[in-house]
């Protein structure tokens, strides 16, 4: 027993010897990363060369790196925007270091997510811009695309309203197609979206928390997004989240809260304009009808709406595993009175590493819940039209709103209904969730470790749930005594990539070689449910054919990149994709895409190399080419056969039956193709302080897919979606930056990019006849009328009308117009294309001051060139809207007394003169942030105080509530606010 006894007491002097000695070679390092102002950088990484070891700078900039074997290591400081640095340091029991980083303005070292990869900046072959958190918009921002607007050149984008989390168009140069697809597509951590719409919810974005995003990345020529194959044609839009980094854990807290008003109200007359125009012109009965009040019915249906968005996330590493964990909940009222959004995100990521770090696991989780109420669209239409001397209530059976009823009581079926009264008897509220996702693994061979196989596994799944509740009462559902009806949809796209990569430097040959190759499936299917609809009695009035339909489609894909450097200043890539889309036959299911691009690094020549005045200088060629398949129905190919309704059966004996009937198809259906050509020059000067880009552009389209109408008898419809022709685009792009000012108190910088943009319609070979066009647009007002068209050697969406003619006083003719063919009488071949939506030149102006704790922050944005038709004056701007035959009385817009048509006819719809130049200038954002800093001496708790508004104001010719319009047709749109947000951000 005594040998275990003197056995034991040696191990254990054995054990604390060994512990002493252990200890007594390992030391700790800890320091400080400043900027350049000697300010502190929070969350800079700081890494051991040579290791795995790495931590994380805390609020104050602080730093320490436990459990190091004595001697000399390496440490690397590297921070968004700054240079790298490196140092070496003795360890030692408690060593100490400190990094001072210097801005890098042009960030040509920085490594930015590319197709199926990365790379550095500096060796860009395509056209790709950045955008990251630090220079998104500022204040209530409640899409993700909205963080970007006005930030990349040749990045347009419009949001569709001021409705709660309504979307937005995104158009990357233009767009390049007709009826398909012009929305770039999005991939967010390696999710692709589907593009489409998710029912019962404002917008697809609007689900997804902008707090949460961390970086934008543009691709826009096809070197750039030919890897994408057929869902590249309009460009790539990269977003990478939030993530968590080495170290102890990091909590912040954001709050914004807003107040939004109405920015402008369409110009309508007032109650007594109204009564003086009435009473001057009108019938003795059309007087009668006249009433004493004073109803400002948009101020009837508009409010000061408040929101507030509050955001919670936790980023650090847990047991080496680096996570983040956040969650966000938004509760914004819209202008419009009951409009309402609602919603509750949350977000995971983490990033284990497995293998001694050969094996990297990244595994991101997302899902949101919200709900919407929306009003009744009609009502601000409504709320123009309406009758101001009329009141908001009245003593009726329609829930005391007063309504313009016929002589049996009944509501009139040819007047508008009470503004106020369409959106208070209307409930229509939607749910809508959505969770998606992905797990990536990333391998590097052991005996091989450039060689990297990945394999990237994902999904997106939504689901929508809405109701519409109209009373018996309603005057707007008189004729069935009020409504319900019901909805719900369903949407899961799943996908799963593989593919090897491989990177290897040669430094005996001065080059470096970076292969990729990879396969690619993707499965989206729709699932739309029916349900009966009911009258607000219960009543049945509708049953549905089918209970439900399923909407799918599949793509097959293989891809491939090879890029090589020579010398660090000459780069060759070329890119080949693949895809078999199921939207099309099996002659035509496969498309190829291919792309090839040279970069040539002239700073890094002998003559440049030590040039004091350039500090970058490289010249950018692409060629390639991608595809369209989206925005097209998944089976028009195929012959099929529609049900028709429960309302719409035929009798056979005593029972009733659907009928079916053929459905137009184009089994030659294929691939909508776009070839670009790409020339880009970036360049930088003082050291980096002045930099950007020029960038000019050709893109031409064949097999454009558009749906068109086609001669009765070739076919089983007169509309049908198929090939139709080509189009060209041609543009150029700029971009500059200014650090102006970088002090250690002081710093000032500026950005401004611009772009040019012509598309043109080049071919429809459909129809040989010159005079061919296709439909793309009609206007509300009148039967039948089509204003803008698709036609050769013309911007698509042209308006085609008629050349006004005006009186000596410079006011226009009622139906008086020029004769342009010169054959003595007025007809449709008097009509001519005239102006176009599309803006010619996009402008973006952003700049940042800061002195000590105080920042001031603006973007500014103009369109030059776009023009928009005012259908709310040619639809209400009329004598015979006012003095109805109707039995009613309406307003008007103050156009009436510009042009006094009386609109007997109808004839003013297609008159040039509706057609306004629509060119603007605004400013989108003005802010001003105060950084508090830490708010006690020993803890780490900091704070961030900002102002901000937004919509400040806007400069244009135009005189209707917003010249910023996609579809160039003024008319029901729900105006975009003017917000004012205080905000408070707390980090420790």
């Amino acid at each position: 027993m005594r040998v275990f006894y003197l056995l034991k007491q040696g191990l254990l002097v054995l054990l604390v010897f060994s512990a002493l000695m252990v200890k007594a070679q390992t030391g700790s390092v800890s320091g400080k990363v400043l900027d350049e102002s000697g300010l502190p950088l929070p969350g800079a990484s700081v890494i051991v060369k040579g290791t795995t070891r790495s931590t994380s700078t805390d609020v104050d900039g602080n730093f320490k790196l436990p459990g190091l074997s004595n001697g000399q290591i390496t440490l690397s400081a590297s921070f968004i925007g700054y240079q790298t640095l490196e140092k070496t340091v003795s360890v030692s029991a408690n060593a100490t270091v400190s990094f001072q980083l210097v801005p890098d303005a042009q960030k040509l070292n920085e490594v930015v997510v590319i197709g199926y990869g990365t790379a550095e900046k500096k060796n860009l072959t395509g056209s790709i811009t950045t955008v990251s958190s630090k220079d998104f918009q500022k204040g209530t921002i409640t899409t993700p695309e909205q963080l970007i607007q006005g930030k990349v050149a040749g990045v347009n984008i419009v949001s569709g309203g001021g409705a709660p989390g309504g979307g937005s168009t995104i158009r990357i140069r233009g767009g390049a197609s007709l009826n398909a697809s012009n929305d770039p597509l999005i991939v967010l951590d390696g999710v692709p979206f589907s593009g489409n719409s998710i029912g019962n919810a404002p917008s697809p974005l609007s689900l997804i928390n902008p707090n949460d995003i961390e970086t934008f990345t543009v691709l826009k020529d096809a070197n750039a997004t030919a890897i994408y194959g057929s869902r590249a044609s309009n460009g790539v839009i990269l977003i990478t989240t939030k993530k968590g980094a080495s170290g102890e854990p990091v909590i912040n807290f954001s709050t914004n809260n807003s107040i939004a008003s109405v920015a402008k109200k369409v110009n309508v007359l007032t109650a007594d304009q109204v009564r003086a125009f009435v009473n001057a012109n009108g019938t003795a009965a059309q007087k009668a009808l006249l009433g004493t009040a004073n109803t400002d019915w948009q101020n009837e249906i508009y409010q000061n709406a408040f929101s507030t968005d509050n955001n919670l996330s936790i980023a650090g590493s847990l047991k080496g595993v680096p996570y983040r964990v956040s969650a966000g909940y938004l509760d914004q009222d819209g202008v419009v009175i009951t409009s309402k959004l609602k919603r509750a995100t949350g977000a995971i990521s983490v990033a284990p590493k497995f293998f001694t770090d050969h094996l990297k696991a990244e595994l991101n989780l997302k899902g949101s819940l919200s709900q919407s109420q929306y009003p009744n669209d009609g009502a601000i239409g409504a709320a123009i039209q309406f009758d101001p001397t009329q009141p908001v209530y009245a003593n009726n059976n329609y829930g005391g709103y007063f309504e313009w009823l016929s002589t049996n009581g009944v509501p009139n079926p040819n007047a508008p209904r009470n503004p106020v009264a369409l959106i208070r008897q209307q409930d229509n509220r939607g749910n809508a969730a959505r969770s998606f996702g992905n797990l990536k693994l990333d391998y590097s061979f052991h005996f091989l470790p450039e060689l990297h196989a990945v394999v990237n596994l994902g999904y997106d799944y939504s689901k929508g749930y809405g109701r519409t509740i109209v009373p018996t009462y309603a005057a707007q559902s008189a004729s069935t005594s009020g409504s319900y009806s019901n909805r719900l949809n369903t949407e899961m796209n799943k996908f799963s990539e593989a593919y090897l990569s491989y990177a290897k430097t040669i430094e005996s040959i001065k080059s470096r070689f970076d292969v990729t190759a990879g396969y690619g499936y993707y499965d989206d299917a729709v699932t739309n449910y029916n349900f009966a609809t009911y009258k607000g009695t219960g009543e049945l009035l509708t049953t549905p054919v089918f209970p439900f339909s399923v909407e799918q489609n599949k793509l097959l894909s293989y891809y491939g990149r090879f890029n090589y450097t020579l010398n660090d200043k000459y780069i060759l890539s070329g890119t080949m994709r693949a895809d078999a889309s199921s939207k099309f036959a099996q002659n035509n299911r496969w498309g190829y895409f291919p792309s090839v691009g040279f970069t040539w690094r002239i700073i890094g020549e002998n003559f440049l190399k030590n040039s004091e005045t350039l500090s970058d200088l490289k010249l950018r060629l692409s060629y390639g080419e991608t595809g369209n398949k989206d925005g097209i129905g998944n089976y028009d190919y195929l012959s099929k056969y529609y049900a028709s309704t429960n309302n719409g059966q035929y009798q056979v004996g005593n029972n009733f039956y659907n009928y079916y009937s053929p459905a137009g198809y184009d089994p030659d259906l294929k691939w909508e193709t776009t070839t670009t050509y790409n020339a880009g020059l970036d360049y930088g000067f003082l050291k980096g302080r002045l930099y950007g880009s020029i960038d000019v552009y050709y893109k031409k389209t064949k097999d454009l897919l558009s749906t068109v109408t086609i001669p009765v008898g070739t076919n089983f419809t007169n509309v049908l979606t198929t090939n139709v022709g080509n189009m060209d685009v041609r543009g150029a792009e700029a971009s500059l930056n200014f650090v102006a000012i970088k002090t250690q108190n002081t710093s000032w910088e500026l950005g401004i990019n611009a772009a040019y943009n012509k598309r043109e319609v080049t071919n429809l070979t459909l129809n040989p006849n010159s005079g061919f066009k296709i439909d793309a647009g009609d206007i509300t007002g009148g039967t039948g009328i089509h204003l803008k068209y698709n036609a050769v050697n013309q911007l698509p969406g042209s308006f085609f009308v008629y050349k006004q003619v005006y009186n000596a006083d410079g006011k226009p003719l009622e139906g008086v117009y020029q004769d342009l063919n010169g054959d003595g009488s007025i007809s449709a071949a008097d009509q001519y294309f005239y102006k176009s939506p599309d803006p010619k030149v996009i402008l973006g102006f952003n700049t940042s001051f800061t002195y000590k704790k105080w920042t001031a922050s603006t973007v500014l944005r103009a369109n030059i060139g776009n023009y928009v038709y005012d259908n709310i004056s040619s639809n209400f701007g009329i004598r015979n809207n006012v003095l109805s035959t109707q039995g009613i009385l309406n307003n008007s817009t103050s156009d009436l007394y510009v042009t006094n048509f009386s609109g007997s006819s109808g004839v003013q719809y297609l008159s040039d003169y509706f057609i306004k130049n629509a060119s603007f200038l605004k400013m989108d954002n003005l802010g001003l942030s105060y950084n508090v800093g830490k708010l006690s001496k020993t803890g780490n708790a900091n704070m961030r105080i900002s102002a901000n508004c937004q919509n400040v104001f806007v400069v244009s010719k135009y005189k209707g509530i917003d010249p910023e319009l996609v579809s160039g047709i003024d008319y029901n749109l729900y105006p975009r606010p003017r917000t004012y947000t205080l905000g408070l951000n707390v980090g420790f």
